[in-house]
């Protein structure tokens, strides 16, 4: 349908995608302060879209609900952005044949990790 082709490299898509995971699962203390960085600043950036202050208590609850949701949802982006880089990195040292090989390895190592860090912590 197009008059020009475009390729799109699945083996990079999956590399940054294990490669985000990895992250996402072993930097939680990031992770946590980006979920709540971005809860508050929905919750502050929605304060201004009411101007009766009474709809604004009385819908408090379901949209602070709302915004945490959506932040956990957003904060994967700094960690998908993180994983292209790593992926990229892994790419230009070892080749694209390690891509998905490297990410997997990432994972589990950073799934070990995550379970001793809160293992340490009980």
């Amino acid at each position: 349908m197009l008059p020009f082709s475009l390729g799109i490299n699945t083996t990079i898509i999956a590399g940054s995608c294990l490669w985000c995971l990895a992250l996402y699962i072993s930097l939680a203390t990031l992770r946590e302060s980006v979920i709540d960085g971005l809860c508050r600043w929905f919750n502050f950036a929605e304060r201004f879209l009411y101007t009766n202050d009474g709809e604004f208590e009385r819908t408090r609850k379901g949209r602070e609900s709302q915004n945490a949701f959506f932040a956990s949802l957003m904060s994967i982006i700094p960690f998908l952005l993180m994983g292209i880089l790593f992926n990229w990195l892994t790419d230009v040292t070892l080749g694209r044949n390690w891509l998905i090989s490297v990410g997997i390895l990432a994972c589990i190592s950073c799934g070990v990790y995550d379970l001793g860090r809160r293992d340490s912590q009980r």
